[in-house]
């Protein structure tokens, strides 16, 4: 894999299908990679969103059979993560200065804010600074109204090998440590089955 200088990949086993609506302004440095299922059941429903004005997505689209699609350049940002949960509360490793900043906020956008003022490694890697992948993989069964009851679908045979290849290139191209690769759960407040069954 080569990675150009507008950020494209160059390489035989990636489409380039970059859409702006989904890039948001420069980014300086890669921390980290976030991993993502779509929601829905095709890539073409994935591509067909990001041509809708303020729309979000990822760098990187993983159809079932194994294609790979570049939707965004590697050195802009795209809306994928949403509000940082607390790294320092997931590591077990709060100052009594992050406990106190932390002091009685909520899930969602009150502890997102305290970790956006934050400094990575302090905080996990966010929109600012991480590569996306997202993995086509609907959430199931499609007529439960709660979200958190629903199960992503396991990954093609075909998504893991592709996968697999685009994880190892990306980290290797972008120096990001394997330490920094995280599925969407971990580091937002997400269904806890997506993407838990991409292995690396």
């Amino acid at each position: 894999m080569n990675i150009d200088k507008l950020g494209h990949v160059q390489d035989i086993r990636v489409t380039l299908a970059i859409h702006g609506t989904i890039e948001r302004g420069p980014m300086a440095t890669v921390r980290g990679i976030i991993v993502h299922q779509t929601g829905g059941s095709t890539a073409a429903g994935a591509l067909a969103s990001y041509k809708n004005a303020g729309a979000n997505g990822a760098h990187f689209l993983i159809d079932k059979d194994g294609t790979i699609y570049q939707t965004a350049s590697v050195k802009q940002r795209c809306n994928h993560v949403g509000n940082l949960k607390s790294r320092c509360m997931a590591e077990a490793r709060c100052t009594p200065a992050d406990l106190l900043a932390l002091k009685g906020k909520r899930i969602g956008q009150p502890i997102g804010r305290v970790e956006a003022a934050k400094s990575w490694p302090d905080r996990y890697p966010g929109n600012s600074d991480s590569v996306g992948i997202e993995i086509v993989g609907e959430a199931l069964p499609r007529n439960e109204p709660n979200p958190d009851k629903k199960t992503y679908e396991p990954l093609t045979a075909e998504q893991q090998i592709s996968f697999s290849w685009l994880l190892r290139a990306l980290t290797m191209q972008l120096g990001v440590p394997m330490t920094e690769v995280f599925r969407h759960p971990s580091v937002s407040w997400k269904n806890a089955t997506e993407g838990s069954s991409a292995a690396w």
